[in-house]
C-alpha cells in the first residue's frame, strides 16, 4: 500500500514520454489503438489509486480504531493524513474535469448533428455552402461526411478524392471513440495529455495512409494534405485533415518517406506497461483491506 499505490502515477509519467516516440516506431493503426487502451486503463488505475488515498482516513475513524483496540491490535495509518486529504481534493478536480470533458463532446457532436439535419438519411456526403474551407467526419449511425464548397473548390478532383477517403477511414475506423477514450483518460489524469496529442495525432497518420492506399499514390496524398492546409489554416482536431504547422509538415513527410514502420516490439511495450497499474491498484486494495479490516494480505 505504501509503494503501490502511487505506481500507476509512476506508469502515467512513463507513458507521457513513451507515447509520442510509440507513433515513430510502430504503424499508426496499432500504436493509436495502443495508446489509447493504455491510456484508460492507467487513469482507470490512477483515479483509483486517488480513492484508496482517500480511504485510508477510514483508518482514523473511530468504529476502525475502536475495533483494533478490541482486537489488541494498534491502528496503523497506511498513508499520512495530509495525502489522503490532497486525494479527496485531487478527485473532485478529477470529477469536475470529466464531466467538462463529457459536456464539451456532447456539445460538440449535437453541433455537428444539427448541420446534417434535413438530408436523407442514407446520405454520406453532404456539402455546405460556405466561404470557410472545412470538412468534418461525423460519425454516427450513419457516419456523415460534412465538407464545404470552398473546401472541394481548393482541390483538384483527385485531391478530393484524398479528402473522402480521408474522412471515410475516420468513420470506418471509428476514430473518433479513440479520441474520445484517450481525452476522457487525459481529463482524468492531466499526466496523460501527450498520450491524448499522440493519439489524436495518430489517427490522422492513420486516415492519411488510408487515403493513400485508396488513391494508389502516396504523393498525391501528401499534395492533398499540404493544398487543404494552406487552403485552410489552422483547425482543431477534428477537422479535415487536421491541420496545425508541426503536424502538417510530419504527415507530409511520412507520406512522402514511405510506407509506416511496424516494429512490434515497442507496441508490445507499450501494453506490458500499461498493465502494471491495474495491478498495482489490485496490490494497493489488498493492503489497504487488509490495514483496515487487521488481516494480512
Amino acid at each position: 500500500m505504501r509503494f503501490d499505490v502511487y505506481g500507476p502515477l509512476v506508469v502515467s509519467v512513463l507513458l507521457a514520454v513513451a507515447g509520442p516516440l510509440t507513433g515513430r516506431y510502430v504503424a499508426p493503426a496499432a500504436a493509436a489503438r495502443v495508446l489509447a487502451a493504455a491510456a484508460v486503463l492507467t487513469a482507470g488505475a490512477t483515479t483509483w489509486s486517488l480513492v484508496l488515498l482517500g480511504a485510508a482516513l477510514l483508518g482514523d475513524a473511530p468504529p476502525v480504531v475502536r475495533e483494533a483496540r478490541e482486537n489488541g491490535r494498534t491502528p496503523t495509518a497506511p498513508v499520512p493524513e495530509s495525502i489522503a486529504l490532497a486525494a479527496c481534493l485531487a478527485l473532485v478536480v478529477v470529477a469536475v474535469r470529466v464531466h467538462r470533458a463529457v459536456r464539451d463532446e456532447r456539445r460538440t457532436r449535437r453541433a455537428l448533428r444539427r448541420l446534417c439535419a434535413g438530408h436523407p438519411a442514407d446520405t454520406e456526403l453532404i456539402v455546405a455552402s460556405s466561404a470557410v474551407p472545412r470538412a468534418f467526419a461525423i460519425p454516427g449511425r450513419p457516419g456523415r461526411i460534412l465538407v464545404t464548397s470552398a473546401m472541394l473548390g481548393a482541390l483538384r478532383p483527385e485531391e478530393r478524392r484524398v479528402l473522402l477517403a480521408h474522412e471515410r477511414a475516420h468513420l470506418a475506423h471509428r476514430h473518433g471513440l479513440l479520441v474520445t477514450a484517450a481525452t476522457l483518460a487525459a481529463a482524468a489524469d492531466p499526466l496523460l495529455w501527450p498520450v491524448r496529442s499522440a493519439v489524436v495525432y495518430l489517427v490522422e497518420r492513420w486516415a492519411d495512409e488510408q487515403a493513400a492506399a485508396t488513391v494508389g499514390d502516396r504523393r498525391t496524398a501528401a499534395r492533398a494534405l499540404a493544398r487543404a492546409a494552406l487552403t485552410a489554416g489552422p483547425a482543431a482536431p477534428g477537422h479535415a485533415l487536421y491541420f496545425g504547422d508541426r503536424a502538417v509538415t510530419r504527415r507530409i513527410t511520412a507520406l512522402r518517406a514511405g510506407p509506416p514502420p511496424s516494429l512490434w516490439s515497442a507496441a508490445l511495450a507499450v501494453v506490458a506497461l500499461s498493465t502494471l497499474p491495474p495491478l498495482l491498484a489490485a496490490d494497493a486494495t489488498g493492503d489497504l483491506f487488509g490495514l483496515l479490516t487487521g488481516r494480512p494480505h
